[in-house]
This record gives structure tokens, C-alpha cells and sequence, in this order.
């Protein structure tokens, strides 16, 4: 009879955070979690999830109530659809595309637990009637291989609506302390409700645009780059100003002292950010809405950002990169004829 009242959750991205989330959403016994898994689906499938948790401790052979491969409708409409994969505006299909079967019009609650600023939008044009939160998760858990994740750090979420003016900021509110509630029912996790879904998220941009697509392109880690000392001083602190500044003509002035707390935030932690990770790997990243979208909303408030122009520049050419290592992009053997016979993406 319990089952009955629960929230039906579809999780998107059952990585080391996703697995985490869809794990601690169960456990908080209000929710009954459909898993979208792809290249650990097999191992799961056998095995379950063997997790290694700080706040957990150790779990073996766990499955959320259901796994699938695909996306699709659950028989009754999901009350949430919780989003935690990398976020890729640039690598088709688009994340409102993957998630259109199973989203009820008007009644499915879209939580993006994904970074970068403007996230939203496209969801909002998808769905124009369907409420969309934003989670920032502050968790450090890997899937160490397929099914296994470990977690170091505590599982802090901070959610926030994001404001569609066709929908009332009541009922957004009301939306994101559900969500609150029902993450903060295992009584492990620390989730709070924060209104200012704006400053939250630049104020994490201050990291992500700068140490996370820096390290990417050195392919060094964040002790490594402190430890050198100059690429901190012409490159990362720079860049983490011109976040700010972008930030404060946007509306959402951060502390003056957010610069030096996140220059020494992962100190000898030897920590490689997600997106060095990726690009170590040979994988896509998240570049656009970590550093393009700042880029262009600083564009669009006249602030100066040198820093991370060179960065986006360069981060789109490994992107490009990667695309061609890929095959999505063929790269001639013989000089053209002309060189705007070449694909400008």
C-alpha cells in the first residue's frame, strides 16, 4: 500500500552522481526510481550497484525498482524526471528531446542536475507548461568502473526553481520543496531549498569556467596547476574575475572574496575536474554552457572577458577534435580547392 503514494522519479544518467541520487531517493522510501542506464546497463543488470558511500557505507547488489536502456512512458506519468548526465548542447539529441516520452504535459517536474548557466531555456521551449528546477549538486562521487561508484564528499543538493513566466512562482516554489523533501527523506543527504537560482549557479561557474576547462586543456589536475604557480595567476584567477564581473552586470553580484576561496578550494587534493576527465578520455565536454554561455551573456552586457575567449576558442577546437576523431566530421586527405569547402563547426 505504500508504494502507491510514492513519487514515480525517472533518473537520466546513472553515472557515479546519478547513482548516488537514484540510491539515496529509495532509500528516503518515498519514491520509486526508474533508471535510465547505457554503457553500465549489462553490469547492473547481473550485478547490481556496488556503492561505496561515506554516508551510506557499503552497499552491494542494489538495483533502483526498475533499470531500462530506453526512454519511454511508465504506465502512470512520472512526477519527476531528474537529469544528471553531462549536458552537450553541441552533440545531438538534445536533452528535451531524450526525455520527451516519458514528460506528462503539465504535470512532470524536470530537475536539471547539470552545470552551466541558461540550461533551462531549451526545456522551457520543449515544455512550456511543465515546471523546471534546478539541482546544484555538490557531491564528489565516480563510477569507479560499470556499477561500482565511490563517494567521498557528503551529498549536498541545492535546488532552486527556475522561473517560467507561464507558470506562477508559487507553484515553482511549491514544486522545489517537494523535490526538497522527498531527497531529504533518507535523512543522509543535506538538500535545501534556495531561491536565487542565479547566483547559485555563477557563483559554481566561478570554479567550472575556470579551473574545470583550464585543467582540461593542460591536462593537469588542481594541485598540479597551484603548484606551478603562473597558470593560476594567467589564466585561472583572471578568468574567475572576469566570471565575476559577468556575474555582477547580470544581476547576480557574488562576494568579494569568492576569487580566493575557490583558488584554494581543492588545495593537495590533486583533484582532475570532469571536464579534464572527459578530454583525458577522449570524450566530449560541457564547454557551451560552462564557458560559452558566460561568454555570450558577457557579450551581451559589454564586460571585457580575453581570459575566457582564448579558453572558449580552444576548448571548441578540441571539441572539434573529438568530433572528427569520431568520424562525424571527415577531414580531407588533399587540400581543397578551397578552404570554405571545409566544414566551419
Amino acid at each position: 500500500m505504500a508504494n502507491q503514494t510514492r513519487s514515480e522519479v525517472l533518473l537520466v544518467g546513472c553515472g557515479g552522481v546519478g547513482a548516488l541520487c537514484a540510491y539515496n531517493l529509495e532509500v528516503g522510501t518515498q519514491a520509486n526510481v526508474t533508471a535510465v542506464l547505457r554503457s553500465n546497463y549489462d553490469a547492473v543488470d547481473k550485478n547490481g550497484f556496488s556503492i561505496s558511500s561515506i554516508e551510506h557505507g557499503e552497499v552491494t547488489g542494489w538495483r533502483p525498482s526498475k533499470i531500462t536502456r530506453t526512454i519511454s512512458g511508465n504506465g502512470k506519468p512520472f512526477d519527476f524526471i531528474v537529469v544528471t548526465t553531462k549536458n552537450i548542447p553541441d552533440q545531438p539529441p538534445a536533452i528535451a528531446e531524450v526525455i520527451s516520452p516519458a514528460v506528462t504535459h503539465g504535470h512532470t517536474i524536470i530537475v536539471l542536475l547539470q552545470n552551466g548557466i541558461n540550461i533551462e531555456r531549451p526545456l522551457f521551449k520543449a515544455f512550456p507548461d511543465n515546471i523546471v528546477l534546478s539541482g546544484v549538486s555538490m557531491i564528489s562521487a565516480t563510477e569507479t568502473e560499470p556499477g561500482k561508484v565511490r563517494q567521498d564528499d557528503p551529498d549536498i543538493l541545492i535546488i532552486s526553481p527556475f522561473h517560467n513566466p507561464r507558470i506562477s512562482m508559487e507553484r515553482e516554489s511549491a514544486a522545489a520543496q517537494s523535490f526538497v523533501d522527498l531527497y531529504s527523506a533518507s535523512g543522509k543527504a543535506s538538500c535545501k531549498l534556495e531561491p536565487d537560482v542565479g547566483t547559485i549557479r555563477w557563483r559554481k561557474l566561478i570554479y567550472n569556467a575556470c579551473y574545470n576547462s583550464i585543467c582540461a586543456i593542460l591536462d593537469m589536475d588542481t594541485t598540479t596547476i597551484r603548484y606551478a604557480k603562473h597558470p593560476v595567476n594567467d589564466l585561472v584567477r583572471p578568468a574567475m574575475w572576469e566570471i565575476w564581473h559577468i556575474a555582477k552586470a547580470t544581476g547576480h553580484p557574488l562576494p568579494a572574496d569568492i576569487v580566493e576561496e575557490m583558488v584554494d578550494i581543492d588545495t593537495w587534493s590533486f583533484f582532475k575536474p570532469s571536464m579534464a576527465q572527459d578530454t583525458s578520455k577522449g570524450n566530449f565536454t560541457e564547454y557551451e554552457n560552462i564557458v560559452g554561455e558566460p561568454l555570450r551573456e558577457a557579450q551581451r552586457v559589454n564586460v571585457p572577458a580575453p581570459t575566457l575567449t582564448v579558453i572558449y576558442g580552444i576548448l571548441k577546437a578540441l571539441q572539434w577534435k573529438v568530433r572528427a576523431q569520431n568520424g562525424l566530421i571527415k577531414v580531407p586527405l588533399e587540400r581543397p580547392q578551397s578552404l570554405s569547402l571545409l566544414e566551419d563547426s
